[in-house]
């Protein structure tokens, strides 16, 4: 039943990543069509970083899932290649994210937000990255786990984002608080998950990715 439940929560959180990914390249395409509000003054203002960063988010949105389940036989070398354009996508939206986040319309508050979420995506995928090189293969798909969870963040922002008018704050009010939400509650899930149902199974001889 676990297993069970396991496979259709990633198969739920894959198809929400894909979407995620499809929508937002728009932004890629000659004149942005149907920009959403808050993306209109910084196409305008920064749009080489809002390219670098919708291209960074939507090719690790597309990669990042299935990494978890092409780490083992024929679909290995895919693993390999995949992960090396995944951490690249990452660390070119983390860098730009970071960048947009210091001109973010709604204050300080979400630029620390967002400016945090590009920090940590950032140190974890570059120590999954680094774990790789070294050969350290059980903390590298650790890192890679909270990698994703905050790459996964691009999701919960956009869940969030149309529950703010039921919240009762202003739009302003709400997205500071989304600046956080999106990300935070993502990463401590995973850790949650990497110190309790990660290690169970893992005592248990069970192949997990993590």
């Amino acid at each position: 039943m676990t297993r069970v439940i396991g496979t259709v929560m990633f198969g739920v959180m894959a198809l929400m990543a894909l979407g995620v990914a499809l929508v937002s390249a728009r932004y890629l395409l000659p004149g942005s069509p149907f920009p959403a509000p808050l993306m209109v003054q910084q196409l305008a203002n920064w749009p080489v970083a809002v390219m670098a960063h919708v291209g960074g988010g939507v090719t690790a949105l597309a990669l990042g899932s299935f990494q978890l389940v092409t780490r083992r036989g024929a679909r290995r070398a895919w693993h390999h290649w995949a992960g090396r354009i995944y951490v690249v996508a990452c660390l070119v939206g983390a860098v730009s994210g970071f960048w947009l986040a210091l001109y973010a319309s709604a204050g300080p508050v979400a630029t620390a937000g967002f400016g945090g979420l590009a920090i940590a995506w950032f140190g974890t995928t570059t120590m999954g990255w680094r774990q790789a090189v070294a050969g350290q293969y059980a903390a590298h798909r650790r890192w890679m786990i909270r990698s994703l969870s905050l790459t996964f963040a691009a999701v919960t922002l956009r869940l969030m984002l149309p529950l703010i008018p039921l919240t009762g704050l202003e739009f302003v009010e709400g997205y500071r608080a989304i600046s956080f939400l999106c990300w935070v509650p993502n990463l401590l899930l995973a850790e949650l998950w990497l110190r309790t149902v990660g290690r169970d199974v893992r005592s248990r001889g069970l192949p997990v990715s993590v």
